[in-house]
């Protein structure tokens, strides 16, 4: 029976883990809590391939106790029953060690099935999800876990995999394989931090490379076609897309022009051309706002070309807008503004509209007095002292000059007119 590569040559010792030393290198907490034998109910968070399965077969081995392994996009609260049924009989007499594999396909209902269970200890749960547990899981089984997340891994960690992946391949098909300078360094950067795909990368090139006198040839270009796209870790409608939107905005409100340029490269690699141009637009005015006042303008012109053209071609005006970002003088006043204002709203600080900005037909039908409402543009300077806040908030400052020379500028003007 035929069985993948990366699942024969899966780490049966900690050691072997690649990666994840923050966890389980010398003196990691999850390491310490395997190594003392009592294991708590744990969520295992991380993408594919990193090893969460791995680590659960070990614990499982360490503790002597039964490994039962559920996938939640396929498993039914019947499983769980039949689970729960093996409990003090002779097929489970140290307890279970649940697997529960991408436990944020599980509805609250099934999640609550396991409550009783792992309380008294006789479930031992370890879930696995690729989503942020704190969005996904019940909060009853997150308060009785401990959450430990695991991370893509660097590419050295995944060249050490791939290296030990050919050696055994060399064992096992008898070749001297003859590895052609680069391959190896392109299959361990495009797996995206995936060690399954690595391995699986090195499973194909020994199934397709060309051999010739009992040497096996693993050639860059096969590497490349075997390894294609397959760093690209994404999903538009999960953590992976509010990540890279949320790198690309932070980028550009830290004036990281290169950092922008990647992490839009990430999104339009992905073919998400929507969510890097909201993410572009809301930048302009939230973190350039009246520094520059004309950003905005330019920026729409750019995503309006981007989406008129469609991809490839729209990478161009996305990258102007970005550089542009990046590079502009930086101001937040518009949105301290507004959510200062919509603040008050929410809490109710609101009265009454002051009787000079009312609506003029309101004259005349028993109102105390006219409105003696005063039009700017009949006094010197287009303004003239007069009182827009309701009575409850006239005090109030929303709107904060910047410090760039823009709203500096602006606020010279008006200190000059109005004092």
């Amino acid at each position: 029976m035929y069985q993948p590569l990366a699942d024969e040559l899966r780490p049966v010792e900690l050691d072997d883990v690649c990666g994840q030393e923050h966890i389980l290198g010398p003196g990691g907490l999850l390491r310490r809590i395997i190594e003392s034998g009592k294991i708590p109910n744990m969520i295992f968070y991380g993408p594919s391939g990193v090893g969460k399965t791995t680590v659960a077969n070990i614990i499982a081995a360490r503790t002597k106790r039964k490994l039962c392994r559920l996938n939640a996009t396929t498993a039914s609260s019947a499983d769980i029953k039949e689970i729960v049924a093996q409990l003090d009989t002779f097929l489970a007499p140290n307890g279970i060690l649940l697997y529960l594999d991408e436990i944020q396909y599980f509805t609250k209902k099934q999640q609550q099935t396991l409550l009783e269970h792992i309380e008294n200890g006789r479930i031992t749960l370890i879930a696995s999800t690729t989503e942020n547990p704190y969005f996904y899981v019940y909060n009853a089984i997150l308060s009785r876990s401990t959450v430990f997340e695991f991370k893509a891994i660097d590419a050295p960690a995944a060249a050490k995999a791939i290296r030990r992946a050919i050696g055994y391949m060399e064992q096992k098909t008898g070749l001297s394989a003859e590895v052609e300078p680069g391959a190896l360094d392109q299959m361990a950067a495009s797996c995206g931090g995936d060690i399954r795909k690595a391995i699986n990368a090195v499973e194909l090139l020994f199934s397709a490379g060309k051999v010739e006198e009992n040497t096996i040839h693993l050639t860059l270009a096969d590497a490349r076609m075997a390894s294609q796209r397959s760093a690209m870790r994404y999903d538009r409608e999960g953590d992976q897309h509010f990540d890279v939107v949320s790198a690309l905005m932070k980028s550009l409100r830290g004036s990281d022009p290169d950092a922008a340029m990647h992490y839009l490269a990430r999104l339009l690699e992905a073919g998400d051309l929507q969510g890097a141009c909201r993410r572009i637009l809301c930048s302009a005015s939230e973190d350039i706002g009246m520094a520059y006042p004309q950003a905005i303008s330019i920026v729409k012109a750019c995503v309006d070309s981007a989406l008129q053209l469609g991809l490839p071609e729209a990478r161009l005006p996305l990258a102007q807008a970005c550089i542009l970002l990046a590079t502009a003088p930086k101001s937040n006043s518009v949105l301290l503004a507004i959510d200062g204002a919509m603040a008050d709203v929410r809490a109710g600080i609101t009265g009454s509209l002051p009787r000079e900005l009312q609506n003029v037909h309101a004259d005349g039908t028993g109102f105390e007095r006219e409105q003696g409402y005063r039009y700017p543009h009949d006094y010197p300077g287009h303004w003239v002292p007069q009182q827009y806040l309701p009575d409850e908030l006239k005090e109030k400052r929303y709107y904060e000059y910047g410090d760039n020379k823009t709203e500096q500028a602006a606020k010279r003007y008006w200190d000059e007119i109005k004092k």
